[in-house]
């Protein structure tokens, strides 16, 4: 057995407001072997981009904080890491492309100032060699006349090639483990497919496993092999993407398969999932989909359902696939 390089372990990652505690992570299993990429797709508010926050412990506190569970890199648990031994980490072992690069890149310093900064803290090298490390990753990533623009700063670059940037932060340490948050969001098509086509060469040439988020269908099925569909802070599926896109098991998943609009088809009105995600409570019962499910029972009202392994290597969290049912009505 392959030990994966990143396991996830009833994560619960829960936000103190003014309303209340909203539990944005809801007991979260998740695993990545090495050199794989993972999906993990859902609608805004599902949880995605918290989750992955998590696994590198960025969330803000207050007013968040990791409440329980385990997340394990290559094997040791790194929830109760400080925050001095978690820089180590970051960057390193872990890498991670933002969602929105203009913010996350420091818009008084140079790109190659960020860059070197990286190169520095993990490598030990000396200026001059972070500084031509840094040249090299900017040319892996595609970006033209990298010796000019390593001098320039995020503002005046364009959004393509800010998250050009941002990619090759992230994989100029060589890291073991990359979490890609949305990463082609608010890019025109073109720009999309050549940042998609840059993360599955980095996988492909240098091992890299990916943790890819997104609610593209499309993305997930050209880059993934395995995907984990997540909806109010749970994962309700997961399995290996020719079986989730083949034989989608949970009414969740059936409809975002069935909101894909397909080439050749003509509709008057495209498919869209009835319903909201719920505002989240630490006082929410039963099934999270079941106020927007078309197969909703009393049982799903009242009991919350386990991820439980269907068929080889595919997990569901549904009472329609669980065996226990009966026995629970």
């Amino acid at each position: 057995m392959v030990q994966p390089i990143l396991k996830v372990e009833e994560l619960h990652t829960h936000f103190f407001t003014e309303r209340g505690e909203v539990p944005a992570v809801d007991g979260v299993d998740l695993y990545i072997n090495p050199g794989e990429v993972l999906g993990v797709v859902g609608e805004s508010g599902c949880g995605k981009s918290v989750t992955s926050l998590s696994i590198l412990k960025l969330i803000p506190n207050p007013p968040g904080k990791i409440v329980s569970g385990r997340i394990l890199l290559k094997g040791q648990d790194i929830v109760p890491l400080k925050e001095k031994e978690m820089r180590k980490i970051r960057g390193d072992a872990v890498a991670m492309i933002f969602q929105e690069p203009m913010t996350s890149l420091n818009p008084l310093f140079t790109v190659g100032q960020q860059i070197i900064e990286t190169v520095r803290l993990h490598r030990g090298l000396s200026k001059k060699d972070a500084r031509t490390h840094a040249v090299d990753s900017l040319r892996k990533v595609g970006i033209p006349r990298p010796e000019a623009i390593i001098d320039e700063y995020p503002h005046q670059l364009s959004g393509g090639m800010r998250q050009r940037v941002m990619i090759a932060m992230s994989i100029s340490c060589s890291p073991e483990l990359l979490i890609a948050d949305e990463p082609t969001t608010a890019l025109d098509v073109t720009i999309q497919a050549q940042i998609l086509d840059l993360i599955r060469k980095l996988n492909e040439e240098q091992g890299t496993a990916v943790m890819l988020i997104t609610h593209d269908l499309g993305v997930v099925a050209e880059m993934c092999q395995r995907v984990a569909v997540m909806y109010a802070g749970k994962v309700v599926e997961e399995g290996c993407v020719r079986d989730i896109f083949k034989n989608p098991l949970h009414p969740y998943t059936r409809g975002l398969i069935q909101s894909v609009p397909r080439m050749g088809e003509t509709r008057e009105r495209l498919y869209s999932i009835p319903g909201n995600v719920p505002i989240l409570s630490a006082e929410m019962q039963g099934c999270r989909f079941a106020p927007r499910c078309s197969h909703v029972m009393e049982l799903c009202r009242q009991s919350l359902p386990q991820l439980k392994l269907q068929e080889d290597n595919h997990s569901c969290r549904c009472w329609l696939h669980d065996s226990q049912q009966e026995d629970a009505v």
